[in-house]
């Protein structure tokens, strides 16, 4: 008999699928559970809602245009308690539909028709920027814990994933961020009064083999601004460079 203890076996990502065209979710889901993902398959907005917040999985992909209840109107609710992983599948493919996603909170937009290892490669990257974000929280307590960011009114701590905002005389409150607006923050809070480009916080949020066009990092930082205003309605710490980038100020 072996001495050798078994090793810890790691479970699959479970991914939730929420598309009211059966064919789509058959064929997606098939495709990912041959690259060893767990599969969860919905095919209305109203039973996927209730799932997704009472038994989350790592990622949902969801469809906009579904009936009863559609893919814009289930992130709405869902952002309201949480900040799960979310992206965007959907034949709607207008600049306006995705600026609008993502400003919903969406951390991903693919339009349809679409390639499914395009598909895979990006749930792959928003789980990977995920668990960089949880890593330290989950640190044991022998393993240092990542200092907190402090720059100016912005508290940041990676350990935890919250974001604090100090408004005037001392008010302060959390901003609740999802995975990419997080380190899209962390990114130009690290250099604050520095330049950093489009291409640079794409590089940051996104893995290096994934595509992200440009509006993608726009509807991210307008989506930071309103949470940063819903706590302090002069929120002036993101400045935009036109034709540059964005740098965060901390005066």
């Amino acid at each position: 008999m072996s001495d050798t203890a078994p090793s810890e076996v790691t479970a699959p990502p479970v991914i939730a699928l929420v598309d009211d065209d059966r064919n789509s979710l058959t064929s997606v889901s098939i495709a990912l559970q041959a690259e060893g993902f767990t599969v969860r398959l919905y095919s209305d907005g109203d039973t996927a809602l209730k799932a997704l917040t009472e038994n989350p999985p790592d990622l949902a992909v969801l469809d906009i245009k579904m009936p009863r209840m559609d893919g814009m109107e289930v992130l709405r609710r869902l952002r309201e308690k949480s900040e799960l992983p979310v992206i965007f599948l959907t034949s709607k493919d207008t600049e306006i539909d995705e600026a609008l996603g993502l400003a919903m909170g969406a951390d991903d937009y693919i339009g349809k028709p679409f390639s499914q290892r395009l598909l895979i490669e990006r749930i792959r990257a928003v789980l990977r920027r995920a668990a960089n974000r949880r890593a330290p929280a989950e640190a044991t307590p022998a393993e240092p814990e990542a200092e907190p960011i402090i720059r100016g009114r912005l508290t940041m701590d990676p350990a935890r994933h919250r974001v604090t905002w100090t408004a005037g005389e001392g008010r302060s409150g959390d901003v609740a961020l999802t995975v990419t607006e997080f380190m899209i923050l962390e990114t130009l809070a690290a250099r604050p009064g520095f330049v950093k480009s489009r291409e640079q916080l794409m590089d940051a949020a996104y893995s290096h083999d994934v595509y992200v066009d440009d509006r993608t990092i726009d509807s991210h930082i307008k989506r930071l601004r309103k949470k940063f205003r819903a706590v302090d309605h002069q929120f002036k710490g993101i400045e935009t460079l036109y034709g540059v980038g964005y740098r965060f100020n901390e005066d």
